[in-house]
């Protein structure tokens, strides 16, 4: 079983100001309402810690690999419940450079395994609203003294 979700926004600031809020994992607790805490070095290959809390639902501690760091372009991790194949997460952050001083920012994340159809309506309804709150604060974020 397979399935994915995946949101935007467009950022009124050039894509290095939205990687800048973005890579600043210190800085999550203080601002992002979906993702409380990334820890460890961020680099492909690399295992980090991170710390979700979809609203209304119950909070989530795991520990991804990371896929790709693109600067100013993407950011990707892949995390396990358990084990491989029962409950698998591949989570993408993509800044699309609309050429034109904005930023398409695309949140997604494709899951697989045989415990996704137990997860179906929390990923519906509390991880999307976990990825639009966190997209609308980046947002806010990183328009915060653009000068245009």
């Amino acid at each position: 079983m397979t399935k994915e979700i995946k949101t935007s926004i467009l950022i009124d600031t050039a894509p290095e100001k939205v990687w800048s809020v973005l890579t600043n994992f210190d800085n999550y607790p203080n601002w992002n309402p979906f993702i409380k805490s990334i820890k460890g070095e961020v680099k492909v290959g690399n295992k980090i810690t991170a710390r979700i809390e979809p609203p209304e639902a119950k909070g989530m501690t795991f520990k991804p690999s990371v896929l790709t760091f693109e600067t100013n372009k993407e950011l990707s991790w892949i995390g396990h419940l358990l084990f491989a194949g029962l409950f698998d997460g591949k989570h993408k952050f993509e800044l699309i450079d609309n050429g034109n001083g904005t930023t398409t920012f695309i949140q997604s994340e494709s899951f697989k395994g045989i415990l996704v159809p137990l997860f179906k309506k929390m990923l519906d309804i509390n991880t999307i609203n976990g990825f639009d709150a966190m997209n609308k604060r980046l947002k806010e974020l990183a328009e915060l003294n653009t000068n245009r």
